[in-house]
């Protein structure tokens, strides 16, 4: 939290602002546009960064993927709010919220790799980040997220140039 703005969970009143956020993200292929359905749908796991005027002025959700693995998806903020610390509160606190939940490791698919350092993930070298097991299981989601972690061929064409990284919790 900072004194000009705060986070709280998301509420379906959030959600056009959430695509307002992305929309522009997603012109310029940093962050994929997904059906408005698809973020009513994971609403929970969004925290808003409103201004101290109620402006919604940056957005991030924790998915979690397995017991002991989730991700960071849909970061954005707004322009005019960018290089002000709403990305970097918002991922403290989704790290905080996974550490709640009892996940041990937290994903990303993203371009802003030294972002990401500076809250502690590393590029993921090793693509058997799961064992076969749990691998297989993986393999039966529906979730582009989980794809992605994976490194499935079918997300190669919405994912090129983006970096997988991981954070240790």
């Amino acid at each position: 939290m900072t004194s000009t703005f705060s986070l709280r969970p998301a509420r379906t009143s959030d959600v056009a602002a959430i695509k307002r956020l992305v929309a522009p993200l997603a012109e310029q292929r940093i962050l994929m546009a997904k059906e408005t359905v698809a973020y009513y749908e994971s609403l929970q796991e969004f925290r808003i960064a409103e201004s101290v005027d109620g402006e919604v002025i940056g957005c991030g959700a924790l998915h979690v993927m397995w017991e002991d693995l989730a991700e960071v998806r849909t970061l954005a903020a707004a322009d005019s709010w960018r290089g002000k610390g709403v990305g970097h509160v918002l991922v403290a606190r989704l790290l905080e919220d996974a550490k709640a939940l009892g996940v041990s490791r937290v994903f990303c698919l993203t371009f802003e790799v030294d972002f990401f350092k500076r809250h502690g993930f590393e590029v993921m070298e090793d693509q058997s980040a799961v064992d076969p097991e749990v691998y297989s299981e993986l393999l039966r989601s529906h979730d582009e997220g989980v794809a992605e972690f994976l490194d499935l061929a079918r997300v190669k064409p919405n994912t090129l140039g983006n970096t997988r990284m991981i954070r240790i919790l």
